[in-house]
């Protein structure tokens, strides 16, 4: 066996086609779900509108994929399985602007490589022209046989790593590699709603995704991804920032999980750029940041997004499985991202009771749309134009709730404006129409609960958790009125700091005093922290320095300063809440209730908890065996 030094010695030569194409192929196919996505990319580019996939064994014997694309012509039919051979760039310039899914033209010539593929194609409407090129990885050699066949391309993959048996030790059991198959089936589906796609696994039929022509396809064919109880549980929304606004023609639309509806893990969390799935860090942080309010600790947010911009704004040549991109300006992204889904969430009031039969925390909330968004009686997405929005129950676009009285409550439960006694509202003259969204206050249970009725059954609310949330958005509002106040420190602290760190700095002074700091750069690694925001004062001032300069050297902005402030303030209102065993009385818990309608995120406390719950006439009537 030679030794690093004996190999470091030996001559530079040129890699054989065959020993390149499998490097190659370790990038691009790790294993049948990778030999799927790739096929079905360069079917949809192909602007197929039918996708039929024929799996055995899991995808390990055999993977068969046809579409009714545009096809091949017979002439480049050898072609299409060299490596670099494609017919979606041409020059440098092609690079800039990447509209297709596929551009590197690897998948084919790397497939070859580690499995026998035959390739049938027709560019004709002529069904019985065609033609047909098969070969297989030890062989690398291509031969070309006429082969009737519909207008389209046909992929078959047979015995996947069949002369690389290292790679196929990997693999897992037929079932696993075949759930990770559905996986890409599913996220591919949602991105390209127009195109009907059929799995058939051993011969029988295991998935269908029928083409969506309308807003019930689009509802049914997202119910199939996430589950029914998610369509019952998201938010719709839809955002756009034109240049003309002065943005850059960033575009967001799509469904965001209610905070109640999360999960432990981040598995369902499907994010798309120009119709491309990614998985990118400043995606997720923006994400994150804008549920931090809301959601319960250690839990994920479940989402489906769709963010369209120019192609020139992102690149995706950053990874060779094109799971990455890399934004041109990331900061805006960010931003942008989550301003509107944090604003989203901010939204969400109370809408009155859903005519579903279901009982989980926050039923029938309205939808959102941003007043930057266009409103338009049809909605272009990544794969077709529909009539209108998708619109469910919990997905309704609506504005601001009636305000019904009721002012902030206090700890003391200071007295209020006479409230309409609840037996009053609910007299035979009331319209249901007039009955606010938490209905009217009858009962407090074991002083920790509020019992209120509405037009369509019983709300349970959390008072205390209740109270906190509308506590922490009043002080929220009051500190951002009065802004952020820097606090001088009587001695400066000196930080320690690599080059880099203080370049940021000085490269960000201007934002660094937006936030409350005032810093000087003393020397090449080191920086002076003479004040830092009033509110943090009692925080370590070089962990803060660095934690924010962290922040925007990754992301090109940051939320610590927010984040600390929050912090502080959720605890102020936890303790300013009112507690439980504090008896209220009707008109005290009305106004609970109408403030809970006023306030942004009241379906949550501070702490990501559930502040009220609604148990329909209907879910009623059924535990007690009525009409039955």
């Amino acid at each position: 066996m030679p030794t690093p030094a004996t190999r470091t010695a030996q001559r530079i030569m040129q890699l054989n086609p065959r020993l390149s194409n499998q490097i190659a192929a370790g990038e691009v196919v790790e294993r049948p779900a990778s030999v799927i996505k790739e096929l079905l990319e360069n079917s949809l580019d192909a602007g197929s509108t039918r996708i039929d996939i024929d799996l055995e064994a899991g995808g390990t014997k055999l993977i068969r994929v046809r579409d009714n694309g545009h096809g091949i012509h017979q002439q480049d039919l050898t072609l299409a399985l060299s490596r670099h051979a494609t017919s979606k760039i041409r020059e440098t310039e092609d690079l800039e602007a990447i509209s297709t899914l596929g551009f590197r033209g690897e998948a084919l010539a790397s497939l070859a490589s580690v499995s026998r593929l035959t390739l049938t194609s027709n560019a004709s409407a002529d069904k019985t022209a065609g033609w047909q090129v098969t070969v297989a990885g030890q062989e690398m050699q291509a031969r070309v046989a006429p082969a009737p066949h519909p207008q389209g391309t046909t992929v078959e993959v047979k015995d996947l790593f069949f002369n690389t048996p290292a790679r196929r030790k990997f693999l897992r059991t037929d079932k696993t590699e075949l759930q990770r198959i559905e996986e890409v089936l599913r996220k591919l589906s949602l991105s390209h709603l127009q195109v009907a796609i059929y799995l058939h696994h051993n011969g029988k039929l295991l998935r269908h995704f029928a083409p969506a022509q309308a807003e019930d396809d689009v509802t049914r064919r997202l119910a199939g991804v996430f589950g029914q109880t998610f369509i019952d549980n998201a938010i719709y929304l839809e955002q756009a920032f034109s240049p003309e606004q002065g943005g850059n023609g960033l575009q967001l639309r799509g469904w965001v999980g209610l905070p109640t509806f999360s999960r432990s893990q981040a598995d369902q969390q499907y994010f798309y750029v120009n119709g491309r799935m990614i998985r990118d860090k400043l995606v997720t942080h923006a994400v994150k940041q804008a549920y931090q309010d809301v959601l319960f600790h250690g839990r994920q947010p479940v989402y489906a997004l769709f963010l369209t911009l120019d192609p020139r704004l992102v690149d995706v040549n950053v990874h060779p499985t094109k799971h990455e991109v890399r934004f041109r300006n990331g900061r805006d992204v960010h931003n942008f991202l989550f301003t509107a889904i944090h604003r989203a969430l901010a939204d969400v009031r109370p809408e009155g009771a859903s005519a579903a039969d279901r009982s989980v925390p926050g039923p029938g909330f309205a939808g959102v749309r941003s007043d930057m968004a266009e409103t338009a009686s049809s909605t272009t997405w990544p794969g077709g134009t529909y009539n209108s929005v998708p619109s469910q129950q919990s997905m309704r676009f609506a504005g601001r709730p009636p305000a019904f009285g009721g002012g902030f409550v206090t700890e003391q439960m200071q007295p209020y404006g006479r409230l309409l006694e609840a037996s009053k509202i609910f007299g035979d003259e009331t319209d249901a129409g007039d009955i606010p969204p938490l209905g009217y206050a009858i009962a407090q249970l074991h002083g920790v609960f509020i019992l209120a009725e509405n037009a369509s059954g019983l709300i349970i609310v959390d008072m205390h958790a209740a109270h906190e949330r509308i506590t922490y958005e009043r002080l929220k509002r009051a500190t951002d009125d009065a802004g952020l106040k820097m606090q001088p420190l009587l001695v400066p602290v000196s930080v320690a700091m690599s080059e880099r760190e203080c370049d940021m700095a000085e490269e960000h002074s201007e934002q660094l005093q937006a936030l409350g700091f005032e810093i000087q750069r003393v020397s090449a690694e080191s920086l002076l922290v003479r004040s830092i925001p009033a509110m943090l004062r009692k925080e370590n001032a070089g962990e803060l320095v660095r934690d924010v300069l962290a922040d925007l050297a990754e992301f090109g902005t940051t939320a610590r300063i927010t984040q600390h402030r929050d912090e502080l303030l959720s605890t102020m209102a936890c303790h300013g809440s009112v507690r439980a065993n504090r008896r209220l009385t009707i008109p005290e818990m009305n106004a609970l209730l109408r403030d809970m309608e006023a306030t942004e995120r009241s379906g949550q406390c501070n702490h990501g908890r559930p502040t009220w719950t609604e148990q329909s006439l209907d879910a009623l009537n059924k535990l007690f065996l009525r009409g039955q």
